[in-house]
């Protein structure tokens, strides 16, 4: 690789990142910001839903987008939104702010599948699960430094009328500052990977949305084994999503915890994260494959969340939450790494914007799936989920004795 893509790769690692650790304050907040004003298990788990919703509805537009007009400038919007957002959260003093915020957000959201792109743009099939892995990477650290941040300033006395009036200010304007970072990185050091195609050119990428004929040709028969690659991109999400609602409210009334203790439990899980995706998912691939990997890491994944549901300690958590966030750690750069190497490499963006689309969609129906069966039982999101997880290890067994690890040609838009 060379120096310039090497310093374009540290780039998009370092954008993200910063945008991520704002993302993770608000994470283990929103359902206590929640809690506040009185909603249920259920509008808890609604509420981080619509994120998940209206990403699910804008990430194939901005995947898309980023391919034909580059990925700046989708990152440049995308970044700058996410700051407004946050700058609405902090405003809010309502249920009904808060969605409106986060739906926001999430319409916003198109830096991922634009990095995800990026970084296929930059690295070789060889190097491609490893270049994944510092996106994941960056997940994992905003899971560490975000809500131990979040934790901190949710306990700051802040004085002042601004506060008395909005007590989710400090919280929410932290996380717009840490966007507006990672916007003005991108404008002054992020190179551009993408030149932009004549429009005359017949090879020009397509335009692409959720409710589009395109999106779903691709999504149900791209070919190569893509559908299901798909299906396990949403069987993940909504696997890791059923706990966003249901976990804090576990942690609290069924075990004692407090905010910060929470905080703690995404810390550890952030440390894991970094450190398999950041560091051991390189040897790992390179001893073991991506494929065995893929289907291991979905096999931890089920057996993780089943085990928070019978779990009754602290320790007892750490463990099963680590062997879950083990398990992701290792689904996802290696299940994006085998999305993009089954994409044409002018539908990089498309193609990852359809993967990403499909964990929101997990992400959507995840939420308010776990915040549901948690009013009916407390055990029940993480034991019932974890059944359905069975299928995401059946499906990725299935890949990976597939044909479509022996084909050589790229998947294209039927």
């Amino acid at each position: 690789m060379t120096d310039s893509r090497k310093g374009g790769l540290l780039a998009v690692f370092v954008t993200v990142l910063i945008d991520l650790i704002g993302f993770g304050i608000i994470l283990p907040n929103l359902a206590f910001f929640a809690s506040d004003y009185g909603a249920s298990p259920v509008v808890v788990g609604l509420l981080y839903s619509s994120y998940s919703v209206a990403q699910l509805f804008f990430s194939p537009f901005w995947g898309s987008l980023s391919d034909r007009i580059g990925r700046r400038p989708v990152m440049i919007v995308s970044t700058l939104g996410s700051a407004l957002s946050y700058v609405l959260l902090g405003f809010s003093n309502g249920i009904v702010a808060l969605f409106v915020s986060r739906i926001f957000a999430g319409a916003m959201a198109g830096n991922i599948s634009a990095a995800q792109a990026y970084v296929s743009d930059v690295t070789t099939p060889e190097n491609r699960a490893r270049g994944m892995g510092l996106i994941g990477a960056a997940f994992g650290v905003g899971f560490v430094l975000g809500p131990a941040i979040g934790a901190a300033l949710a306990h700051v006395p802040f004085d002042g009328e601004l506060v008395a009036r909005f007590p989710h200010a400090p919280v929410g304007f932290f996380a717009a500052a840490l966007s507006l970072a990672s916007f003005f990185l991108v404008v002054f050091v992020l190179p551009e990977t993408v030149q932009r195609a004549a429009k005359n050119d017949a090879a020009r990428p397509v335009k692409m949305s959720v409710v589009s004929p395109a999106f779903w040709k691709l999504v149900l028969g791209g070919g190569r084994g893509l559908p299901l690659l798909f299906f396990c991109m949403f069987m993940a999400t909504f696997g890791q999503a059923s706990i966003y609602g249901a976990f804090p409210l576990y942690c609290k009334e069924q075990l004692g915890l407090s905010l910060g203790d929470v905080a703690y439990q995404y810390v550890f899980v952030g440390v894991l994260s970094a450190l398999v995706q950041g560091g051991a998912i390189r040897p790992l691939v390179k001893r073991f494959g991506e494929n065995p990997l893929f289907v291991t890491g979905s096999a931890l994944m089920a057996a993780g969340l089943a085990a928070i549901g019978v779990v009754g300690s602290r320790a007892g958590l750490f463990v099963s939450i680590g062997l879950m966030s083990i398990g992701w750690s290792l689904v996802l750069p290696t299940l994006t790494s085998l999305v993009s190497k089954r994409s044409d490499a002018r539908l990089y963006g498309a193609t990852l914007g359809a993967s990403q689309a499909m964990g929101a969609l997990g992400r959507a129906v995840g939420p308010g799936w776990g915040g549901f069966l948690y009013g009916l039982h407390f055990r029940l999101p993480f034991l019932l989920t974890a059944g359905l997880l069975v299928f995401m290890v059946a499906a990725s067994a299935a890949f990976a004795g597939s044909r479509a690890n022996v084909d050589t040609e790229p998947a294209h838009l039927p």
